[in-house]
């Protein structure tokens, strides 16, 4: 997957939306939990009722990891029925891992090597040495995160030096400045698009993960209008009020269809 194969799918859809599958094992439909691999079950329900509206999936690994043998297993599975069935869609591990040296040569082996997604999100704390062995893999992609939409996140990102910069946006300059290009992209709350503007400064061509969309209220208008780019530059995600639309076992399918496809028209009156 490159980001030429990215922009062509967006393209081809006229979409810009990421379904996150953050398939809480509470909520999917009881039915399910009869089975070996609940989530990955679920899951597959979910891909195929949405896939011809979304761009990329997005797999929150606290979910998987949270049910132990069994999560994993359904996140590896997952993964292998979307590069398989849905090869041209885009993927996103969201680890959130952030940890440097031969730990973090294994968490690239984890999620370039073996379980082959596109791209991983990761905390930038600790500096280039987090991102380096991710470089190795050639095509992937990695999403450093910059403004979140929680409400405590303001309290770190949002300090300010002696000179004016906040947090996230040394953040930003100095990931933009190691010289990655469009391997490296970044992730931002729909819920700041007010900071939207001035992240374009700082980082005019990456790609941004936007979550927040839906359940948490971000603006789609507005993230949009801030946020676009010549090749769009948003990946825009949804993800509790998509899967979770309707939670029986008999419609929750559909709803997650008809959900994605309204959300999905409600971008196209922005963007295309």
């Amino acid at each position: 997957m490159t980001i030429k194969n990215l922009v062509s799918e967006i393209e081809r859809k006229q979409s810009l939306l990421c379904v996150g599958l953050d398939s809480d094992i509470n909520k999917i439909p009881e039915e399910f939990l009869k089975t070996s691999l609940p989530q990955y079950e679920f899951n597959k329900r979910i891909i195929d009722a949405t896939q011809e509206y979304a761009i990329a999936y997005k797999p929150n690994l606290a979910f998987y990891e949270s049910e132990g043998i069994t999560g994993w297993m359904s996140l590896e599975f997952t993964q292998k029925y979307l590069k398989e069935k849905y090869p041209h869609i885009f993927t996103i591990a969201d680890a959130k891992r952030g940890d440097i040296g031969n730990t973090s040569k294994h968490y690239a082996h984890t999620f370039f090597g073996r379980l082959d997604f596109d791209s991983v999100t990761l905390s930038p704390y600790m500096g280039y040495d987090v991102v380096a062995p991710f470089l190795e893999y050639e095509d992937k992609y990695v999403i450093l995160l910059a403004l979140t939409s929680n409400s405590s996140a303001d309290e770190i990102q949002m300090f300010e030096s002696k000179e004016g910069i906040k947090l996230f946006e040394y953040i930003l300059t100095k990931a933009t400045n190691w010289g990655l290009g469009d391997k490296i992209m970044f992730v931002v709350g729909a819920t700041k698009t007010e900071y939207l503007q001035q992240i374009r400064k700082i980082a005019p061509d990456n790609f941004l993960l936007i979550p927040g969309i839906g359940a948490q209220g971000g603006s789609l208008e507005d993230v949009i209008k801030y946020g676009k780019t010549d090749n769009y530059g948003l990946i825009i995600n949804s993800s509790r009020s998509i899967i979770f639309a309707d939670r029986s076992f008999e419609n929750f399918a559909k709803a997650a269809s008809d959900s994605a496809q309204m959300l999905l028209n409600e971008m196209r009156k922005f963007i295309f």
